[in-house]
C-alpha cells in the first residue's frame, strides 16, 4: 500500500513579533512540512470582546494587504471573579498590583478563570477558518516567583501547583500550540 502524504506547499505568514507564539507556530507547522514565517510589522489590534474578533480582523486586514495566507494568534484572561472580557484584562493587569488582585479575589473568594486561545488562518479573499479554545486557570494565593513581570507568578494553568513562571517554556508548548495542530490539519486535509 503507497502512504499518500498530502502537503501544503505555500508560505503561510504568522502575524507576530512574539519569538514564544513563532517557536509553538514552528513546533506545530514544520512537523507537517508546512513553511511558515513572521511578518515583521506592527498592525493596531482592535478592541473586541473576545479573541477570536481580534485574531480575525487582523487576519484578513494582513491577507489582503500582503496577498498570502496569513495565521494570528490571539489570547486573553477571563478572571471569573471580576466578569470583565479577557481582552481587557491587560489593561486591568497594568492598574492593579499583584498584592491588590490577590486582595480582591480573597474578598471574593474565586480564583477561577481561563485563557481564551484564538488562532485564525485567513487567506486574501477573505475566507477564515477559526479555532478557539480554553485553558483552564486558577490564581495561586501567594506569589511564586521573584522579579515576576505582571500577574504570572500567581498563575497556575489546569491542575498545576507551579506557577506558569516556574516550568520551561517548551514544556508548555503543548498547551498553546492547539490552535495552531488544528490550522495545520486543516491546511493539509484541503491541499
Amino acid at each position: 500500500m503507497q502512504n499518500i502524504h498530502k502537503k501544503y506547499n505555500q508560505i503561510l505568514y504568522l502575524i507576530t513579533k512574539n519569538p514564544g507564539k513563532l517557536k509553538a507556530a514552528k513546533s506545530v507547522f514544520d512537523k507537517y512540512q508546512i513553511p511558515i514565517q513572521s511578518v515583521d510589522k506592527d498592525y493596531p489590534e482592535i478592541q473586541a470582546d473576545s479573541s477570536l474578533e481580534i485574531a480575525k480582523f487582523t487576519a484578513i486586514q494582513v491577507a489582503q494587504e500582503i496577498n498570502f495566507p496569513v495565521i494570528r494568534e490571539d489570547h486573553s484572561l477571563f478572571i471569573n471573579a471580576l466578569g470583565i472580557p479577557g481582552p481587557y484584562i491587560n489593561y486591568v493587569e497594568k492598574k492593579i498590583p499583584t498584592a491588590k488582585l490577590l486582595e480582591i479575589l480573597n474578598t471574593l473568594g474565586d480564583y477561577t478563570g481561563y485563557f481564551e486561545v484564538a488562532t485564525v488562518y485567513a487567506e486574501p479573499n477573505g475566507q477564515t477558518f477559526e479555532n478557539v479554545f480554553k485553558v483552564p486557570m486558577t490564581f495561586g494565593k501567594e506569589l511564586k516567583s521573584v522579579n515576576v513581570k505582571s500577574w504570572n507568578g500567581l498563575i497556575r494553568l489546569n491542575d498545576e501547583s507551579r506557577a506558569i513562571t516556574e516550568y520551561p517554556e517548551e514544556e508548555r508548548l503543548g498547551i498553546w500550540n492547539q490552535g495552531y495542530e488544528t490550522v495545520a490539519k486543516y491546511l493539509i486535509s484541503k491541499s
